[in-house]
C-alpha cells in the first residue's frame, strides 16, 4: 500500500473515534501492515521517561526512527517505526500529529477535561 493509501486508513480509524488505546492500536497496525514497517510503536512520555504503548510487528531497534508527538506544545509521546527510509520522514510526523491527542493516555492533563 501506498503512503496515500495507509493515511486514508489512519484517517478512517481516526474517525470512527472511540477508546484512544484501540485507536492508536489500529494506527500501529495500519503503519505495520499496510505502510510496510516491521515494527510500530507509540512510547509515552511518563515520569520524564518513555514507556512503550501499542505496538505491531517485529522489532528492529538498530533501524529505529522516532519522532516527537506533541499535544498544546508539549511532547507527550513518541512515534516510532523501524526501517523507515528517510523520505518518509513528512508522512510519519503527519501521523505523529494526527494521533496526538490519542497520546494523552499518560499524560496528566492538569484536571482539565479533554477529549481525542
Amino acid at each position: 500500500m501506498t503512503q496515500s493509501g495507509a493515511l486514508e486508513a489512519i484517517d478512517r480509524i481516526l474517525n470512527c473515534g472511540g477508546d484512544a488505546d484501540d485507536v492508536l492500536r489500529g494506527v500501529v497496525g495500519t503503519l505495520h501492515e499496510r505502510a510496510g514497517y516491521p515494527w510500530a510503536g507509540i512510547l509515552f512520555v511518563e515520569a520524564g521517561g518513555l514507556v512503550l504503548g501499542p505496538e505491531a510487528g517485529e522489532p528492529q531497534p538498530d533501524r529505529r526512527t522516532q519522532l516527537p508527538v506533541s499535544y498544546n506544545g508539549a511532547r507527550v509521546a513518541e512515534l516510532a517505526v523501524d526501517a523507515a527510509p528517510e523520505e518518509d520522514r513528512s508522512f510519519l510526523e503527519r501521523v505523529a500529529v494526527l494521533i496526538s491527542a490519542h497520546c494523552l493516555v499518560g499524560w496528566d492533563t492538569g484536571g482539565e477535561a479533554w477529549k481525542p
